[in-house]
Parts: C-alpha cells; sequence; structure tokens
C-alpha cells in the first residue's frame, strides 16, 4: 500500500501537518509556567486551542467543499502559524487578553487536513479494497500524532526553550501543510457536483445525527482514559504511567488498523461498525478489576485494538448516508463529534476523580452508550439498504424520474408503470433525435453507477466473462417504438412519438 503513488506523500504530510495538535497543548503550559505564568491559566489556553480547532472544523469542511482545498487550507496555515510564531514576540508575561486572543485565532485556523485526507483517498486509490486499508492505516498512524507530538514539544522546550517549541510547532505545521496541498491529487481535486453548486444539498439526516451522537460516546471513553491513566500514576506512585497507559492504546490502535486493513471484512460498514463498538466495550470491562500496572498496561491495549475500526467504519458509514458533495463537511462533523466527547469524558472524570473504581468504569459507560446508540440507528445507517437516502438523487428514484418537457408526456407513463399507454394525442411531435438519444444515454450510464456502488457496497468483484456477457445494460431496438413508416426505413430514423397510431411498449 505504501508503495502506491502519492499515499506515502499524503500520509507523511498529513501527520507533519498535524503534529501541532499535540504539540501545542504541552507547548503552551510549558510557555506559561516557564515565564512565571499560573498552570490555571496555561490549562484555559490549551483547552481554547483544542475547542477553537474542533468546532470550526465543519466550517471549513463546508468551505473546502465548495471552493477547494488549496483556498481554504492555505490561508487557514498562514493564519495559525503566524500566531504560534507570534506567541514568542508577544511574551508568555504580555497581556492575558492579547495572548488569549492570538490562541484562540490560531485554533480557529487550525488546517483541516484530517477531512482533507479523507475526501482525497477515492481519487487516490478508486479500489474499495485497497481504500480501506489505507483509510484504516490513516487512522491508526493518527495516535502516533499524540505520543510523538508532546515528547517533541517537552524535548524542545527543555533543550532550547519554550519559545523555541512554538515556532518549530509553526514551521511543522506550514511544512506539513504544503506537502499535502502541492501533491498532485490536492491540487487537481474537486467534489463531486451535486443537483446544484458544490457543497449544497441537505447533509444531516437521521443517521448521521445517531452515528455522531454514537462516536461521540467513544471519544467520551477515550478522554476518561487519559484521567484514569492519572489516577493510576497517583495511586501507585509511577508518575510516568499517565503517558504509558495511553501509549499503550495507542499502539493497539496502530495494531488494530493494520490486522483490520490484511483481514477480510464481512458485511456492511455499519454491521462492522456495531460489531467493534461491542468488542470496543468488552475491552474496557478488564478494567474494573483494578488491575496491577503491568496488567493495566496489557489491558489498556485490549481496546485500543478496536478504537480504529470503530473510527475508520464510522468514516465508511459517512460515505453511504452524506451527499458527496459535501463529504468533507461531513468528515468534520465526525471529527467534531470525537474531539467533543473526548473532552467530556475528560471533564468528568475529572470532576469525579475521587475514586480510581468510577473513574475505572467511565470509559466502559461511554463505550456502552456508543453502542446502545449505535443499536438503535442500525437501520438508519444502512445496514438493510445498500444505499444511503442521499446518495440516491431524487431524479434517479424509481417512480420519480423526471423527464425533458417534450418527453414527459410521452415516456412518463413508461417509467411510472409497465404496459401502458405511452403516447398521447397532446404531445408534441418531432421531438429532437440527438437530445432523445443522449437523456437514453444518461438514464443507462446512472444505472451502471448505481450498480457498481451497489457491487462495492456489498463488496463483489467486477465482471467477468466475455465482452458481450460484461456489456452495458440491454438496449431495446428500434421496433419498441412502434411501426416504422416507409420514411423512416429510408432515413434510418426512429417514429416520431405521439404519430397517429403509434405507441411504446415496455420492455
Amino acid at each position: 500500500m505504501l508503495g502506491s503513488r502519492h499515499v506515502v506523500r499524503l500520509l507523511t504530510g498529513t501527520l507533519t501537518g498535524r503534529l501541532p495538535n499535540g504539540m501545542v497543548p504541552v507547548g503552551l503550559v510549558l510557555w506559561i509556567t516557564g515565564g512565571g505564568g499560573s498552570l490555571a491559566f496555561a490549562g484555559m489556553l490549551a483547552a481554547l486551542y483544542g475547542l477553537a480547532s474542533g468546532l470550526s472544523q465543519p466550517v471549513k469542511g463546508r468551505l473546502m467543499d465548495r471552493h477547494g482545498q488549496a483556498r481554504v487550507s492555505a490561508p487557514a496555515v498562514l493564519v495559525n502559524a503566524g500566531c504560534l510564531a507570534s506567541l514568542p514576540l508577544i511574551g508568555a508575561g504580555g497581556q492575558p487578553t492579547v495572548v488569549t486572543a492570538v490562541v484562540g485565532l490560531a485554533g480557529l485556523f487550525t488546517p483541516p487536513l484530517e477531512a482533507g485526507l479523507r475526501a482525497l483517498w477515492p481519487t487516490v486509490l478508486p479500489d474499495l479494497g485497497r481504500r480501506r486499508v489505507v483509510q484504516a492505516l490513516d487512522t491508526g498512524s493518527q495516535g502516533l500524532l499524540y505520543i510523538v507530538g508532546p515528547l517533541l514539544a517537552s524535548w524542545l522546550a527543555t533543550a532550547h526553550g519554550p519559545d523555541t517549541a512554538l515556532t518549530t510547532t509553526a514551521a511543522l505545521g506550514l511544512v506539513g501543510t504544503a506537502v499535502v496541498l502541492t501533491s498532485v491529487p490536492s491540487r487537481t481535486w474537486r467534489p463531486p457536483a451535486a443537483e446544484g453548486a458544490a457543497g449544497s444539498g441537505r447533509l444531516m439526516s437521521t443517521g448521521l445525527i445517531q452515528l455522531f451522537t454514537a462516536l461521540a460516546g467513544t471519544g467520551f471513553a477515550f478522554g476518561a482514559m487519559n484521567v484514569w491513566a492519572a489516577g493510576m500514576a497517583g495511586t501507585h506512585g509511577l508518575a510516568m504511567f499517565s503517558g504509558v497507559l495511553p501509549a499503550a492504546f495507542s499502539t493497539g490502535s496502530l495494531l488494530g488498523s493494520l490486522i483490520y486493513a490484511r483481514r477480510a471484512r464481512p458485511g456492511t460498514p455499519a454491521t462492522q461498525l456495531i460489531t467493534t463498538s461491542a468488542l470496543f466495550l468488552l475491552g474496557w470491562l478488564p478494567l474494573l478489576t483494578q488491575p496491577d500496572p503491568r496488567t493495566a498496561i496489557v489491558f489498556t491495549a485490549i481496546p485500543g485494538l478496536f478504537y480504529t475500526l470503530i473510527i475508520t467504519n464510522g468514516f465508511h458509514t459517512v460515505d453511504v448516508l452524506a451527499p458527496p458533495s459535501r463529504a468533507t463537511e461531513a468528515y468534520a462533523w465526525l471529527i467534531l463529534s470525537v474531539g467533543t466527547g473526548q473532552a467530556a469524558g475528560t471533564a468528568l472524570a475529572a470532576a469525579l476523580a475521587t475514586s480510581l473504581y468510577v473513574l475505572a468504569a467511565l470509559p466502559a459507560a461511554g463505550a456502552a452508550t456508543a453502542l446502545t446508540i449505535l443499536t438503535l440507528a442500525g437501520r438508519n445507517l444502512g445496514t438493510t439498504s445498500p444505499r444511503g437516502r442521499h446518495r440516491r438523487p431524487r431524479q434517479h428514484r424509481k417512480h420519480h424520474v423526471h423527464l425533458p418537457p417534450y418527453e414527459s408526456d410521452t415516456y412518463a407513463p413508461v417509467v411510472g408503470g409497465p404496459g401502458r399507454q405511452a403516447a398521447r394525442n397532446g404531445s408534441p411531435a418531432g421531438a429532437p433525435a440527438a437530445v432523445k438519444e443522449e437523456w437514453l444515454a444518461a438514464a443507462r450510464g446512472q444505472e451502471q453507477r448505481d450498480a457498481h456502488a451497489r457491487a462495492e457496497w456489498f463488496g463483489m468483484s467486477p465482471l467477468e466473462g466475455t465482452r458481450a456477457q460484461a456489456a452495458p445494460p440491454w438496449r431495446p431496438p428500434s421496433r419498441m417504438m412502434g411501426p416504422r413508416t416507409p420514411a423512416q426505413d429510408a432515413s434510418g430514423g426512429a417514429p416520431a412519438p405521439g404519430a397517429p397510431g403509434q405507441q411504446l411498449r415496455t420492455p
């Protein structure tokens, strides 16, 4: 997979450009406290950066669907890097209001690299099987951001000072974003056009709302786990445990992505989502036994094995439910829902940190909530239908085919019900044959696209056989248009619709 064209560049650029997500919180805390500021103010700045970055994701995704990736991410990363680089000039002892405003602005303009990368994979890897492999690898490798990022920020701040850490963070964001935006897939990417302009159409459906709510529960489990890890470190007097346990979880996540990529995946994405959510819940239950430190490392890696699978199948379910012209925005909403749940899990666990047993139960509670919502929303997630409702435009639904004005009287009864008369006395005769042929070709093309989509959904292999067996859908011969006149035999044309004594018959 890594040998495929553009894959390594996009993965490396995105991970580098997103390193500030893991570096900024640590860098801000060390910068403020190193300048004599309070830890409470430093924590508030770190939370503000993450909150502003998450809440602005759907807006940036919507703009990206309308205007392309470079026009959104390039200005965003310039503002983000400029704000971070200006903090050392302002100084940690500067006006708190100014520092807060600059940090909030930097968070708002975080480039939406993760959602943008998800939108690029269908153009880089058209094959669905290979795309699932790289998406699982993409999701699993993101755990490295929150291992490498804090370690790198801590080392830079200790060895070269907090100002250097913030400046390096800004530079990494610029470099990573530039690597992605200058790649061919990003420069040539355009969102699929909907009925109107790109990025238009209704996005939210019942299924998507239920999916995002459930994934917020998954994020809640992850956020509560971080506080539980800190509680374990305090109980056993091992300060390193506050970092070792999240690292074990992220390691399990990466291993889970590799296993998922190499194994067959039966069932639809929604079915896999429910199954992996159930396994995710079971993985948290051993923590309730209050394990010793060494055993806790192993137990924490178990739910991590299924975390990547949940997020990956969540993205696949979004592909089914969201309109293609607004896919980037839908990905951004998924990212926001997980991040919001993580923040809520961290906050609630911090408020209930008096009991280690309660802390161990909170991740399981979040996973149970996610599983319950997904189970109740099974039908809305597409477990009983091969296509999401929003992926099938209205004009191509059965019995609702929209025809050109001069075709509506002639063909509407044929689409509406078999065996009915198609010719009507008032229908205009002499419709242009070229336009009619163009409409028929478009209808046949849509049938083929629907068939390919169903084949992708159910994991069917491409058509095999002779050229005749794999040919496009059968086209009715011209005699289906009724008896031919001598003039038509001479010209080779079809009878004009609505001509006296002629009627269309359904194949």
